[in-house]
């Protein structure tokens, strides 16, 4: 009887312990963002001719955002509007300006993204593809914006 007591005991311990674990426990975020793609080129959003199944699972098990809006109409200022969360004329980036010999202007120092708020809140970050808002040498390199890792 006390080593079923102890048992119990022990079972209700470490459940305790697991669905406090449990609550503290931070999601993970994935973004997806695609150059050129509109709304309805993919299945979870009615396209019928483009099959995308892993997208519409991850729709369907995760948040859709049917009416949002690009920051601008163009790449880098649209990615930092995003970055930042800065309205597009408040936002360090306005245009697609090619930096000589390789690049776009960069993110100046002192810019804070939304990489770097997830750092501070605990998370782990990562970024791969197309950064364009500074090379690895300039103020704007992602590893200088917040991001853990970046494959680009």
């Amino acid at each position: 009887m006390k080593l079923f007591c102890l048992t119990c005991l022990l079972y209700v311990g470490f459940s305790l312990l697991s669905s406090a674990a449990a609550v503290d426990r931070k999601p993970n975020l994935i973004f997806i963002l695609c150059d050129d793609l509109a709304q309805g080129d993919l299945g979870c959003y009615g396209q019928k001719l483009i099959q995308t199944p892993h997208l519409d699972r991850m729709a369907a098990e995760g948040t859709m955002f049917p009416q949002l809006y690009s920051g601008t109409s163009v790449c880098a200022p649209s990615r930092s509007c995003l970055m930042t969360g800065l309205h597009t004329g408040h936002c360090p980036i306005r245009a697609n300006r090619e930096i000589k010999p390789e690049g776009q202007k960069p993110l100046p120092a002192g810019t804070v993204t939304v990489a770097q708020v997830l750092k501070g809140a605990g998370y782990a970050t990562a970024c791969t593809g197309k950064w364009g808002m500074g090379m690895f040498d300039t103020s704007g390199s992602p590893l200088k914006m917040g991001f853990d890792h970046f494959f680009g």
